[in-house]
């Protein structure tokens, strides 16, 4: 079984899993905002931290990872990836299809928005860079999760204007 999983936030820089090849793609029809709060990883229920999410939106793209699981760990994978990604039920698992940079067209295993949870949020990216500053969960603060997301990003050619403004404004915010 060929199992391909499209990376847009920690996994860039985090994947957890052993993977064989890995290729910038695009996924049409999403982009990548910090859409979710976070209650486990980058926050608490009390202080709520935000993670990247995929939010669909008519004629946007995301530019992001699509690593192919190393033959073997596929089901060990999907198992801990579902542990990982769908700790609170606000990230719905999909199969879609993500272009990658030599032109291949694959189906890869991604985790998006569910816009009806309670989790699922809009925010200026003034308000973002406030709580990103301040956010700490179980798996860190939250400007780490920001700052080495950007950096990867930036790494792999990648643009995401918002990302680097924000990662500019929490340090800005956390000087001193």
């Amino acid at each position: 079984m060929t199992m391909w999983v499209f990376g847009y936030g920690s996994l860039l820089w985090n994947p957890g899993f052993a993977y064989r090849e890995k290729a910038v793609a695009t996924l049409p029809g999403w982009h990548r905002s910090f859409c979710m709060r976070s209650i486990h990883h980058r926050g608490t229920e009390e202080r709520p931290g935000l993670v990247l999410a995929l939010d669909a939106e008519e004629g946007a793209h995301c530019q992001g990872l699509a690593l192919l699981v190393e033959e073997g760990h596929e089901e060990q994978t999907l198992a801990d990836l579902r542990e990982r990604e769908l700790i609170s039920s606000a990230y719905l698992e999909r199969r879609l299809h993500v272009e990658l940079a030599d032109g291949r067209r694959v189906e890869a295993l991604t985790y998006v928005i569910d816009p009806h949870h309670v989790q699922y949020c809009h925010l200026e990216l003034e308000e973002q860079a406030r709580i990103i500053a301040t956010a700490v969960g179980g798996r860190g603060p939250n400007t780490e999760y920001l700052h080495n997301t950007a950096a990867h990003l930036g790494e792999l050619g990648i643009e995401d204007a918002d990302l680097d403004w924000l990662s500019a404004r929490v340090r800005g915010l956390t000087a001193g």
